[in-house]
């Protein structure tokens, strides 16, 4: 199947994927962008698995300010090589990471960083609520994992819904750019401001 260059274009303005990738994706699913998106996904998931041990020690630090100048994120990202931290791809990311910090006010990077008296202490707090709702004890655990689930979106930068593509998380949407650029990236930390 022939695949129009417009469509290859709008697949890859929509994941940052490269072009070779993006004609294959939708080579094998018949030119549905829906699912050539999909596969995408999974292939840069599969990719940031493989390169999961490797080691990120070169990147940037990239500052943010919003335009009324009282609300900002500074964010350290990190990739394997100077070549890839000088790329514009990468410099992007940093952007959109930061923009995403300065937005929406995560806590943490991923859920495992959470101090394990926080986590306790809102487990706690979810429990006393679902019991004070009259929720039977058998099904409160069940409860309060989803109920955690949903905080982790809240407080942990990885977990929330992308705030340029909301079906996606910020975690999908570094896999994306994993599977792009070809290396290993992790956020190293992150500080947000506001007056």
């Amino acid at each position: 199947m022939a695949i129009d260059l417009e469509l290859i274009t709008k697949l890859r303005k929509q994941t940052g994927a490269g072009i070779a990738d993006c004609k294959e994706a939708l080579n094998e699913s018949n030119g549905n962008l829906d699912k050539a998106v999909e596969l995408l996904r999974k292939k840069g998931a599969k990719i940031a698995g493989k390169r999961s041990d490797k080691e990120a020690n070169e990147g940037i630090v990239y500052a943010y300010i919003h335009a009324n100048n009282k609300v900002g994120a500074l964010i350290e990202l990190n990739c394997e090589t100077d070549f890839v931290a000088k790329n514009e791809e990468f410099k992007n990311l940093a952007h959109d990471l930061a923009m995403q910090i300065t937005a929406e006010n995560p806590l943490y990077i991923k859920a495992e960083d959470i101090p394990e008296e926080i986590l306790n202490k809102e487990k706690e707090l979810i429990r006393e609520q679902l019991l004070e709702e009259g929720k039977p004890e058998e099904m409160v655990d069940k409860i309060i994992t989803g109920k955690l689930n949903k905080w982790y979106e809240e407080v942990c930068l990885l977990n929330q819904p992308f705030i340029k593509n909301e079906d996606i998380t910020i975690e999908e949407f570094i896999n994306e750019k994993i599977a792009g650029l070809g290396e290993k990236i992790s956020v190293g930390g992150f500080c947000r401001k506001q007056i």
